[in-house]
């Protein structure tokens, strides 16, 4: 999806903020929800020194129930429910295209709502829904998870009320069938792409205290410290409760926060970030956009480019003791691709590393970084004003993840990040305070996916419709990886 230019964004912003969104108080802006109380985080992933491997592999603007409607023991209803009057779309209109026959209100759904199926789609046919932080206040809609009725009505039906066929994403089915699917993982924040990036490496990304949080994209690409002069970003406020101030943040060039690069550097453990390109890497690569790393010794290092030379690392035994892989852009099941080769990109990273030397020592988790707009049941848990956010998919592979497991712990992706800690010996919360915006202390641990008294399972490669070899010759991108 294009960006919009910093003119028009503004604009659409004031007539918007003239709107009342549901859910709003009567001067406009948004109820504060009852925060809930963190409970007390389950304990780390105890390994015992059996994990000295962690891959943490990122995919694209998908919800869990867009990925994985139906599955079993998962919650993941094959229907949603749907608010016949929407809040007005977010810096988009809703087309006046033909309303589909209203179906019959299904139980637990809102007062008024009605009940709609989820209806199947292809990779070549899903549609690229708005997927930033007022879309998600839209579609979150304070926790009735009925606004995305607003993206509008494609051939009859509801264009967010989508799921992928299980055809069209196997690979990923059969990673849940051997291991693990956690079917509550919530970003740390609502919106798209460019604050996961850096929440899924720093657990936060509160530019100044109480209370200002990185917030939807920089108005200039590459969204980094190489941004051009005058590019500035913008920021969600805990009081006034989530107010969103649109132009009004910082450079992207953040040093307001740490990241799990001090963390790792301090603690003398290795670790690699993939990318597509290292300069100029936009969203997918947020170690440019954190100065601490850009212009420090791990830039020429620790930064990876393309991100296809993961495969022969993981092949050769060369990991890292962390790593991070991104996609290309057609490999990144992003929908503006339409490009259904994900699920084989994300296959081939899994048995690069279940052939290599190091699979006995490995944790892969493949995550999504924002929910795309797609249609998803589950209200996120609220435990700052950040969020958390719509939720994505997760899936846990190791030789000692359970067998064919469904995960119903409250993850986050502090959880992830508190996870690189527990296997590494760090302490919880090494990158900073919760009081201060961080959350790998306050997450629970991913020890519900693993056992570690069991000796480890041999691998079985994962089949899928592209070998690995088509990702090894693919010749690096220079498309921009993503714009919202």
């Amino acid at each position: 999806m294009n960006r919009l230019p910093l003119a028009a964004l503004s604009l659409t912003a004031l007539a918007l903020s003239a709107c009342v969104m549901n859910g709003a108080n009567p001067a406009g802006g948004l109820r504060a929800p009852q925060i809930r109380t963190p409970q007390a985080p389950a304990r780390g992933a105890r390994s015992n020194g059996k994990v000295s491997h962690v891959i943490v592999v990122i995919q694209e603007n998908r919800s869990f129930e867009n990925f994985f409607a139906g599955y079993p023991g998962a919650n993941a209803p094959t229907s949603g429910c749907a608010s016949p009057t929407p809040s007005p779309a977010p810096r988009m209109p809703v087309a006046p295209a033909a309303t589909p026959p209203a179906p019959s209100s299904g139980s637990g759904c809102p007062p008024g709502d009605v009940q709609v199926p989820l209806h199947s789609v292809t990779f070549t046919n899903n549609p690229d829904l708005r997927h930033d932080w007022r879309s998600s206040m839209t579609d979150w809609n304070n926790g009735q998870m009925d606004g995305f009725t607003a993206w509008g009505v494609k051939n009859g039906q509801y264009k967010a009320y989508a799921y992928l066929k299980q055809s069209e994403i196997q690979p990923y089915w059969t990673m849940a069938q051997q291991y693990v699917l956690a079917d509550e993982m919530f970003p740390t924040e609502f919106g798209g792409s460019f604050t996961a990036h850096l929440t899924l490496v720093a657990g936060t990304d509160d530019i100044s205290l109480p209370g200002k949080a990185e917030v939807n994209f920089p108005t200039h690409a590459p969204d980094d410290c190489d941004s051009p002069q005058g590019t500035v970003s913008s920021y969600v406020t805990q009081n006034p409760y989530r107010k969103l101030h649109l132009f009004q943040g910082p450079f992207p060039c953040f040093d307001q926060f740490n990241t799990m690069a001090q963390v790792l550097d301090k603690n003398k453990v290795s670790w690699r970030y993939y990318a597509t390109r290292r300069l100029d890497g936009g969203f997918w690569e947020p170690f440019e956009a954190i100065k601490y790393v850009r212009y420090g010794q791990d830039w020429k290092t620790n930064i990876i480019a393309p991100q296809t030379k993961f495969l022969k690392d993981a092949k050769h035994g060369n990991l890292a003791a962390v790593s991070w892989v991104t996609p290309s852009g057609p490999d990144s099941d992003h929908p503006t691709y339409l490009s259904d080769l994900g699920p084989s990109w994300v296959a081939s990273v899994v048995n690069a590393v279940g052939e290599g030397p190091d699979w006995n020592t490995s944790a892969i988790i493949v995550i999504w970084d924002d929910w795309g707009g797609f249609y998803d049941n589950a209200p996120p848990p609220q435990l700052d004003y950040r969020g958390l956010g719509i939720r994505v998919p997760c899936l846990i592979i190791s030789p000692y993840a359970k067998q064919g497991y469904v995960s119903h712990v409250q993850y986050e992706y502090g959880s992830i990040l508190r996870f690189i800690e527990d296997v590494n010996g760090i302490p919880a919360g090494a990158i900073g305070h919760t009081v201060n915006g961080y959350t790998d202390k306050r997450a629970k641990g991913l020890g519900d996916a693993f056992d570690f008294s069991q000796p480890p399972r041999q691998f079985v490669p994962i089949q899928s419709k592209y070998p690995m070899s088509h990702f090894i010759n693919e010749p690096p991108s220079n498309d921009p990886v993503d714009t919202e």
